[in-house]
């Protein structure tokens, strides 16, 4: 096994030991998606022309998509914390892969994230939502929703040790919630204004929700859409390719440099 493969799995490990042993906060995130669910599917929901079970079909791929999005806040918390409390320059001085740390914390989000879809997506169908796709396009879907919500965290994991904070990282987190309000995660963007539209299809919460109801089989594509919508599942995995080689990287050294 290669070192950073080793050190990586230690690494996931303790990221796991540490999800385990702070349950009140894994609950909440993990309910907060249904709770979003139920409020928006049967409050929002009688207020759009959908009727109600329609619009929240339209609206589990979209929550699923911003939870997914909330990589960023949950992974800049927790490598701020880690460096607000000396973890990380404890974890710099030992014998392991620099790549190792953010690794370890970027895969065990994503079980986390794996895991917490489930009591979800049981909800979700609950309420009356369906796969209409093939089981091959719902797998697909996962997998992509996945790798969305990697190339998130390494996002969060970088902001995370660039503000070296955790009041920081707190407040800036939760400025991560108006991504998905600029997005198709709740809304058509059909009938936004011109400028907002443009800017609601090139955020890349757009692509990968309109790739899941593509997928799920809950919603055509858009005609008329920018390239990113138009074109979704492509256009998914080169924004995941794209943040994944920006910031991945950009993680890895700011975490070598340390306060350097």
């Amino acid at each position: 096994m290669s070192t950073l493969a080793y050190d990586g799995t230690a690494m996931l490990g303790r990221q796991l030991r540490r999800v385990r042993n702070n349950a009140g906060l894994l609950i909440l995130t993990q309910t907060m998606p249904i709770t979003m669910l139920l409020f928006f599917g049967y409050v929002f929901g009688s207020a759009l022309a959908m009727p109600g079970e329609q619009y929240r079909s339209f609206l589990v791929p979209g929550l699923l998509v911003a939870t997914a999005a909330n990589g960023i806040m949950t992974g800049m918390f927790q490598a701020a914390q880690d460096v607000h409390r000396g973890v990380t320059d404890r974890l710099r001085t030992l014998p392991i892969s620099r790549a190792a740390v953010p690794l370890g914390q970027s895969v065990a989000d994503v079980m986390v994230t794996g895991a917490g879809m489930v009591p979800f997506l049981l909800v979700g169908l609950a309420v009356g939502w369906r796969v209409e796709g093939s089981v091959l396009q719902a797998v697909g879907a996962v997998a992509l929703l996945l790798l969305f919500r990697f190339a998130t965290t390494w996002i969060g994991i970088f902001l995370g040790l660039l503000t070296r904070s955790e009041e920081a990282a707190g407040q800036l987190g939760g400025a991560t919630f108006v991504l998905p309000l600029l997005s198709n995660a709740y809304i058509p963007t059909e009938g936004l204004p011109g400028w907002l539209r443009t800017v609601a299809e090139w955020n890349p919460i757009s692509a990968v929700t309109t790739a899941l109801r593509d997928l799920f089989g809950n919603a055509p594509v858009p005609e008329g859409a920018a390239w990113p919508v138009a074109h979704p599942i492509a256009g998914s995995l080169l924004w995941c390719a794209v943040l994944l080689a920006v910031f991945a990287p950009l993680a890895v050294r700011r975490y070598a440099r340390g306060e350097g």
